[in-house]
């Protein structure tokens, strides 16, 4: 009897012991999380706080690193975004919940999050240009931000004659490189590997052309370039006709030619196809009044052969004379 009352008495205070524990363990993390949010908000953190920053291509995916490789059994980790600090993930170890919140924010990282069960780094999944912006690791002991930008694929520059261009002459070409759509970007004419001109933009969704005056007869290799800090296209102009993935290859004395054969820079295109079209609808006129006239004179000699020329007979009369006497 006495040992079952000991008994009961050691379990008691075993779970008591157990119970106490887990109180302390939130009581900590609730004194830690408070001081944090405070010394944050107060920018106590403000010189010992890093950034790191993050380059990613849109549609590809990025892990954003702890720094630690293995959270603690008491860990509780939070995943802020933007100037909000809008939360999207958060990791509780002691209750094994892994949390992320896709939803938010107009659901722009809707099935993108997921986050690391052993080291609490944060993966976004086919990024957009949306997931540009900063975002902010909370844990126990440290506070850390990631700068992240997401550049846009870029597109093949396209190098063209600029007809309309004053510049033009019997001697040089005027050509137009140009690309649509694009952000963050810088623009840049080569010839061989030294830079002649180039135009940069950090405006997203912008249109950009950069003109350029080369001789018909110049036998140089020059290429147009868009690039971004972590990604470039080419679209190369010599007496070459290679292509392949990120680099193309014109002819420079067949596209300088197009404009001399059929164009002249002082008549845009649609002056040319209304001046043809007028042309080509007198000469129409003409060969239809040819056919007419032709026709019209085929068929006066056609009645004249059909209808033979008609003879008169006049009625002959005879009146007989009387002779004279003779006088004697």
């Amino acid at each position: 009897m006495h040992t079952c009352l000991f008994m009961s008495k050691q379990s008691v205070i075993r779970n008591a012991e157990m119970t106490s524990v887990v109180i302390l363990k939130k009581m900590i993390h609730a004194v830690v999380f408070i001081h944090l949010y405070f010394w944050h908000s107060a920018g106590v953190f403000g010189d010992t706080v890093t950034v790191e920053s993050v380059s990613v291509l849109e549609g590809d995916s990025v892990t954003l690193h702890s720094g630690v490789t293995e959270i603690m059994d008491d860990d509780l980790i939070l995943w802020k975004f933007g100037s909000e600090n809008t939360l999207i993930a958060k990791i509780n170890v002691m209750v094994g919940r892994f949390t992320v919140y896709d939803d938010v924010l107009d659901e722009r990282f809707r099935d993108r999050l997921k986050v690391d069960h052993q080291t609490g780094s944060l993966i976004i999944t086919n990024t957009t240009t949306q997931h540009t912006g900063v975002y902010q690791l909370q844990s126990n002991s440290v506070i850390k931000n990631f700068s992240l930008t997401v550049y846009a694929r870029l597109p093949v520059p396209n190098i063209t004659r600029d007809c309309s261009s004053s510049s033009s002459s019997q001697q040089n070409c005027s050509l137009l490189c140009s690309v649509v759509n694009v952000g963050h970007v810088t623009l840049s004419w080569y010839k061989g590997n030294s830079l002649l001109s180039n135009i940069s933009v950090s405006d997203l969704s912008i249109s950009l052309s950069l003109p350029l005056e080369v001789e018909y007869q110049d036998k140089n290799s020059y290429s147009c370039v868009l690039n971004n800090p972590i990604s470039n296209q080419t679209t190369h102009l010599d007496i070459s006709k290679l292509y392949s993935n990120q680099t193309q290859h014109l002819n420079i004395t067949k596209l300088c030619h197009r404009c001399s054969d059929g164009q002249s820079p002082s008549h845009p295109p649609d002056f040319q196809i209304v001046l043809i079209s007028v042309a080509g609808s007198l000469l129409i006129v003409v060969v239809v009044g040819i056919f007419c006239i032709c026709r019209k004179h085929r068929k006066t000699d056609q009645e004249a052969e059909t209808h033979p020329e008609e003879i008169t007979y006049a009625e002959t009369t005879f009146y007989k004379r009387k002779a004279q006497k003779p006088v004697s």
